[in-house]
């Protein structure tokens, strides 16, 4: 609190802002921890295209896409499987290799949930990285 020392006539009126200003610290600090602090998501890679006046490349054999078709159909690269065999036929896939690294390419009418319930599985299986297989990545652009 604060006094006015000194001859004055009539009242002054002073307001007193510390209260004010210890509410509003502490309604800062409390916002601060509240706050989430970075959003999580699913970490992917996504493959840049080649320069223009290089020719494409022929994929890796050795090289793992998981592919998404309408009506949520699953090929591991020419192979069919559904959802509940893809994660175990992943693990036994990667269980000998060094590389965990493995693609998803989902069709453009697939909804991107799943996408992600494919990404979610893929790194159930022990892949440390899943790439994205877009349709400009695959026509080289």
């Amino acid at each position: 609190m604060g006094i006015a020392v000194g001859e004055s006539k009539g009242v002054v009126s002073e307001p007193n802002v510390v209260p004010l200003i210890d509410v509003l610290l502490v309604l800062i600090i409390i916002f601060m921890v509240i706050t989430p602090r970075t959003p999580t998501g699913l970490p992917t890679l996504v493959p840049q295209p080649p320069p223009p006046n290089q020719k494409q490349m022929e994929p890796d054999s050795r090289t793992i896409v998981v592919s998404i078709n309408p009506g949520g159909r699953l090929m591991i690269n020419q192979d069919e499987t559904n959802w509940g065999q893809l994660g175990p036929r992943l693990f036994d896939i990667f269980k000998e290799r060094a590389d965990k690294i493995a693609f998803v390419k989902g069709d453009e009418n697939v909804p991107f949930e799943m996408v992600a319930r494919a990404i979610d599985i893929m790194r159930g299986a022990g892949i440390d990285h899943v790439g994205l297989i877009t349709a400009k990545i695959e026509a080289g652009q």
